[in-house]
């Protein structure tokens, strides 16, 4: 039986692993993979059904990648706010730390598309060098590890660095961020989950973005490290041809609860030179999530998040259902959209 490492050895890189099964414009494709890397695991590739699927655009390059212009390169400004390479020290008590340079999947909207998969992302110095940083700031309690995906590390280099974090006094939580779950559920083993239960508390955030995703090797993925007791999350993407309607969003959060993962962030996409085709209206993210109110139980219904422009943070964008105040009464509309009263309750 294939070990995951011997599973990534068939990824696919180039437009020629594309082309005896998809109708595709290799050389349209050798065009972008020029400045964006491809690489697409073979059990995410064998999701896609057909071409232009929402497997299929998350994973094939698309020219409008090289040929559609807007945005900038590193919108969140995370370098800017980078104290030392590769950790990005964003709010007062928490910061994101790169740790892998490798995905089991280069999604094609990534925020970090200016680096991920380049040489020298990630490095031991880096690692070393963040690690230094984190000690030394005693504000510090909370680490999100990220990359590139932390668990495309082996199971002994991330537990180096997880034992190195953890035995910082200060450090409360460890979170990490992983699309591994999602887009290659083989490297969620029970030996991984084993060795993570041993930093508790320990959280996972990953990401799903349609419900074709959900698959039983990906529940058994999540179950595995659910039955180590890791909260999982959800940070979903907001992407136009993938999941910009209400109805795929709620099949949607409702498997992921199935599969034991709390759906967390809505994020409208980010503002990343290269991904414009993706891009959505803000009021859509607005429509969808009052689309899931009231439909759905609440546990499956996310925030929807902006992460604002130049390092501004995360805020959250909710649906307005105050309609205004008359007397002592706000005027409130439901789900539906019927007109309610409801009284002004002085302190």
């Amino acid at each position: 039986m294939e070990t995951w490492e011997q599973m990534l050895l068939s990824g696919i890189t180039a437009p020629e692993g594309l082309s005896s099964f998809l109708d595709i414009d290799q050389s349209d494709i050798q065009k972008v993979t020029a400045g964006y890397p491809m690489f697409i695991n073979p059990y995410y590739l064998g999701l896609i059904k057909s071409k232009g699927d929402a497997i299929y655009r998350q994973a094939v390059p698309d020219i409008a990648e090289i040929t559609m212009t807007e945005g900038t390169a590193d919108p969140l400004n995370e370098e800017a706010l980078s104290p030392v390479p590769g950790l990005t020290h964003k709010y007062p008590d928490r910061i994101l730390f790169l740790v892998s340079s490798r995905c089991a999947m280069y999604c094609r909207f990534c925020n970090r598309k200016r680096k991920v998969g380049g040489a020298g992302m990630v490095s031991a110095e880096t690692i070393r060098e963040g690690i230094l940083y984190i000690r030394a700031n005693k504000n510090i309690r909370d680490v999100l590890l990220s990359g590139g995906d932390p668990l495309l590390l082996s199971d002994s280099e991330l537990f180096r660095i997880l034992a190195e974090i953890r035995s910082i006094p200060h450090v409360e939580i460890i979170r990490i961020g992983t699309r591994v779950p999602c887009t290659f559920p083989q490297r969620v083993t029970p030996a991984l989950a084993e060795m993570l239960k041993g930093f508790h508390p320990i959280y996972i955030n990953t990401h799903f973005n349609h419900p074709a995703e959900i698959t039983p090797q990906a529940g058994l993925a999540c179950s595995i490290l659910a039955d180590a007791g890791i909260p999982l999350g959800c940070q979903t993407v907001l992407l136009k041809g993938v999941n910009d309607d209400i109805s795929i969003m709620r099949q949607l959060m409702k498997r992921l609860i199935a599969i034991r993962v709390r759906p967390y962030y809505l994020f409208q996409a980010d503002l990343v030179k290269g991904t414009s085709h993706f891009w959505t209206g803000l009021k859509k993210g607005i429509e969808i999530i009052a689309g899931l109110q009231g439909h759905i139980s609440g546990m499956c219904i996310p925030r929807f998040m902006i992460d604002l422009p130049d390092g501004g943070g995360k805020v959250p964008i909710t649906p307005e259902y105050i309609k205004g105040m008359k007397g002592d009464e706000l005027i409130i509309n439901n789900y539906l959209g019927k007109q309610f009263k409801y009284p002004v309750i002085e302190e």
